[in-house]
């Protein structure tokens, strides 16, 4: 990897985009501690140190770290890239239940490029949602960092002051999506996901510190060595896939003979969902412990024993949850996104097949069945890997400082991996050595 971005730094044309994207990424990170108009910085401060440590945020995690601490620090990028990955999930799954959302798909680069705009306007409406639901949430001290902060993180809490705090977080996320589509477009690699690699490796050097302050300079050791075996693990799982062989029929296309050729296959990844049912289990839980939140003061016995089983994550039932809804939506986002049926059809109008394997309804029989076994194990690696940082909580109480496992580690290892491979594509393109020199 590293010999790669050495080789890049070497072209000129490489060069100008590694530079290009670097240059975005820090000012990405720049805007995650510019504060927001009306909120104390001090208070903000304050609040934050005395919150670390505990799991008062734990109900914030997953947006703080998409934001790469921004949420918390209450910044003018505070929603980070959360409200955009919400809306890219949302039009997705939209896909398979509206009609209309799923011909604009199959109708090539238009289509995607309608399917983007629709992601666009969603996301602004969904940061317009979530930074006034934060900006509710600040004005009451203890909102975000519970009874560790007494402090007022808003102290002119006028109607004009939340409003001119929703537009500028808006505001920040609608930059953000802009920065990520100029890193895509002029940069190297996908610009969205170099922006979430860029929030969640930020946190790393503060994580191990933070767990050289607290506990001592072995234990970091410890977590350094367990964090670089996991990575090695992550890498192998991601790279593994399933490979079935295709052969398509022999036919004349000029004076020459096509088809019957072995090395043709379908790859079929051993987690093909990615990180998003990570995502969605942490948003499911989330919500009814946000909903105890703003019930906080009553005395109804639910709300007791949500804030009691389903805001602690050392706790058995919110492990149990989060591993079980991992799994179910491990089967659920590969259902939606590879269809059997539609690569059966596909390979037999031009002329594929499976050796051994008849054409049409048995293809598409024998890829649900492939699909269902290797999905299994795909969502217990998803689900294992999640429960690390709660594994961590458990034995050394470092939940808020263990930087390697669950989301973030599944995200930082799928993005370089794609990243280094966009490289070595196009050190390729440009270094090619034909026959004729």
């Amino acid at each position: 990897m590293l010999s790669a971005f050495a080789r890049a730094f070497r072209t000129p044309d490489l060069r100008r985009k590694l530079l290009f994207t670097l240059a975005i990424m820090a000012l990405f990170r720049l805007g995650s501690f510019i504060p927001t108009p009306g909120v104390d910085y001090s208070a903000v401060q304050k609040c934050v140190k005395a919150a670390q440590g505990t799991n008062q945020a734990g109900l914030y995690q997953l947006v703080n770290l998409f934001s790469g601490g921004a949420l918390l620090q209450l910044s003018v990028f505070a929603l980070g890239i959360m409200p955009y990955i919400t809306a890219s999930i949302i039009i997705q799954l939209l896909t398979v239940v509206i009609p209309r959302f799923e011909a604009l798909k199959e109708e090539g680069q238009a289509g995607t490029t309608k399917l983007t705009q629709y992601t666009r306007y969603l996301t602004i409406g969904l940061a317009i949602l979530q930074s006034t639901t934060l900006a509710a949430i600040a004005r009451t001290p203890g909102g975000l960092f519970g009874q560790s902060c007494q402090e007022q993180l808003v102290p002119n809490d006028s109607i004009i002051t939340v409003l001119i705090m929703v537009i500028t977080m808006t505001a920040g996320t609608g930059l953000i999506m802009w920065l990520g589509e100029l890193v895509t477009e002029k940069g190297v690699g996908n610009g969205m996901s170099l922006l979430i690699f860029t929030s969640i490796a930020a946190g790393f050097p503060g994580s191990l510190w933070a767990i050289r302050t607290q506990k001592s300079l072995d234990i970091m050791l410890l977590v350094v060595g367990l964090g670089l075996i996991i990575m090695a693990l992550v890498v192998f799982v991601e790279q593994s896939q399933r490979r079935i062989p295709v052969q398509y029929a022999k036919r004349m296309v000029g004076r020459r003979l096509y088809g019957n050729d072995a090395s043709t296959y379908i790859p079929i990844k051993v987690n093909m969902a990615g990180v998003i049912p990570v995502i969605f289990a942490s948003s499911l839980l989330y919500l009814p412990a946000l909903v105890a939140q703003f019930r906080r003061n009553s005395s109804a016995g639910w709300v007791d024993w949500i804030n009691q089983h389903l805001t602690k994550g050392d706790h058995p039932i919110y492990i149990v949850a989060y591993f079980g809804l991992i799994v179910f939506f491990t089967y659920f986002y590969v259902a939606i996104t590879f269809n059997p049926d539609e690569v059966a059809e596909n390979m037999k109008k031009y002329g594929g097949f499976i050796p051994g394997i008849r054409a049409g309804r048995p293809t598409a029989e024998y890829l649900d069945y492939v699909l269902t076994r290797i999905t299994l194990p795909g969502a217990l690696y998803l689900g294992l890997i999640s429960l690390i940082p709660l594994i961590a909580l458990i034995l050394v109480n470092a939940n808020q400082n263990f930087p390697f496992g669950g989301t973030s580690i599944l995200i930082v290892v799928g993005v370089g991996l794609e990243t280094v491979k966009q490289i070595e594509s196009q050190l390729q393109q440009r270094h090619y050595e034909g026959f004729l020199r």
